[in-house]
């Protein structure tokens, strides 16, 4: 890979997208509903997206080709196809002692008419070898079921399936579309699309909170945090209008315009990082500052406020620990190709609202300046140890939240895979895994050709092992996934999430 001068970083962290496009505006009713819902691990599932049974036949027109899907997907059609009770299969064979868990990666790549993309769901039980050419991920196509429920709701069609994650309770999934403004929810057991909103230019991650009442969306494009309402239980969704903030044109606390060339020239929310106590939003932007936001009030408010030179452009790696929220800041954009940084600040500094700006003071756990590119972040089980992906060095950086220092870094560059591009992680329920998408040779996001910082060669699942605790780990295999079109290999994961099937 040519990556320039870098050789001289649910939670998680998602990619910048610099360009995106116009969606349809949200129908009048934003209001979607899941009305066939099945309790997780039901046997009555409905028919899942994907109408293809054999996924290497799978033959849609895009950009001049067919497309060339993994043959060793299988895709997911009716309810006959998954047996009805495949989850609870897979939980009850993990015979790996890791737990009963799924792994869930997106692939960006379009299955359909500037549409779709595809899930891979991967059995925990699985993944315990040195050799995953035999795996057989569930494969679910965004271009069929996805795509005709998004336009039958919205009279829109989604593109580019970003980011990833679950509801608390885990029994339903949500995955935002960047190239568009969807969110669309999903029942994790079936697989089933159930409810599609669309909030405006573009969603680039929409964040659950872990109390449940809502899910926090960062309008790329559209430069606005916008909140849903959920009911988990009901299966109801709901875009909330009269919460929404415009980040162009707000007024901070102090009185200052949120957008400006010299405090904060470019507010794209890229990530809304939510704390544990479902109260406070940390808002990362693309030209650099951080917001932080009470998603709760109607309207959101902004309660502190950080500029450019403070908290650097592009974050989205937000962990918490204890009382501590990790924020990074990362590369992938023409005005910041390359930046590697991350951030602590304290929680209960912000109860009372501060009345200065850039207060709290955030904690530089480390800064490389315009090296690397920080991205994906994972907490360690026991939470002594907090891991960084930098895509363009291809390496973890190792952080140690008892001193809050860096103490090490992880290259995984090696036999495995020559050029990985790390980009989001996440932990196995036992933590002695560290799973990680890897970007693609022709990555359609978050890359900056003038150092190509997300370029990869081996696009697909990694699989991690952690030792003492997450002080170190290893490399150990990579599931490739494939979408070629004619000779070029169009496949870029990037969003990735466990989820747990079993106690």
């Amino acid at each position: 890979m040519v990556r320039g001068s870098l050789f001289v970083m649910g939670l998680f962290a998602v990619g910048v997208l610099a360009e995106g496009c116009e969606s349809d505006p949200v129908p009048t009713d934003a209001s979607t509903a899941d009305r066939g819902v099945a309790d997780a691990g039901g046997d009555d599932a409905p028919v899942l997206d994907g109408g293809a049974s054999d996924v290497a036949s799978l033959d849609v027109s895009l950009d001049g080709g067919p497309v060339d899907a993994a043959p060793d997907a299988v895709t997911l059609d009716t309810a006959s196809d998954r047996g009805g009770s495949d989850v609870a299969d897979a939980a009850s064979t993990d015979a790996g002692g890791v737990g009963g868990h799924e792994v869930w990666l997106v692939d960006q790549s379009d299955t359909a008419e500037e549409s779709g993309g595809t899930v891979y769901i991967y059995p925990g039980s699985a993944l315990g070898g040195a050799d995953l050419s035999a795996v057989t991920p569930e494969r679910i196509d965004l271009g069929a079921a996805t795509r005709t429920l998004c336009v039958d709701q919205t009279r829109s069609a989604p593109r580019r399936p970003h980011m990833l994650l679950f509801s608390p309770d885990e029994r339903y999934a949500v995955l935002s579309f960047v190239a568009t403004g969807h969110v669309v929810f999903y029942n994790a057991a079936t697989r089933t699309p159930v409810a599609c909103i669309d909030v405006g230019a573009q969603a680039h991650a929409a964040f659950p909170t872990a109390d449940g009442r809502h899910v926090i969306v960062a309008n790329q494009n559209g430069k606005l945090l916008q909140r849903i309402t959920t009911n988990w239980s009901a299966g109801t969704f709901t875009l909330d209008e009269s919460a929404t903030i415009n980040l162009a044109t707000c007024t901070t606390p102090s009185g200052a315009p949120c957008e400006s060339a010299a405090l904060r020239p470019d507010n794209a929310p890229i990530c809304p990082v939510v704390d544990d106590g479902s109260r406070l939003t940390f808002v990362t932007l693309r030209g650099g500052g951080l917001f932080v936001v009470d998603h709760t009030a109607s309207p959101m408010r902004i309660v502190a406020e950080y500029d450019r030179a403070t908290v650097a452009p592009n974050g989205c790696g937000g962990i918490q620990h204890g009382r501590n929220m990790y924020i990074n800041a990362g590369g992938g954009t023409a005005a910041t190709p390359l930046r590697s940084s991350l951030y602590s600040l304290n929680l209960d500094a912000f109860t009372p609202a501060p009345t200065a700006v850039n207060s709290p003071a955030p904690r530089t756990v480390f800064d490389f300046g315009a090296t690397g590119d920080s991205h994906g972040a994972v907490l360690h089980a026991g939470g002594r140890y907090l891991w960084t992906a930098d895509r363009a060095r291809n390496l973890l950086d190792v952080v140690d939240t008892a001193s809050q220092t860096r103490v090490g870094e992880i290259s995984i560059a090696g036999a495995v895979s020559s050029d990985p591009a790390p980009d989001l992680l996440d932990l196995s329920p036992d933590g002695t895994r560290v799973y990680a998408a890897l970007r693609g040779p022709t990555p359609l996001t978050a890359n900056a050709p003038s150092v190509n910082n997300a370029v990869g060669a081996t696009p697909g699942l990694a699989v991690i092992d952690v030792s003492e605790g997450g002080r170190t780990g290893s490399l150990r295999v990579v599931a490739r996934v494939s979408n070629r079109v004619g000779d070029v290999e169009r496949a870029d994961p990037h969003g990735l999430r466990v989820r747990r099937t079993a106690p």
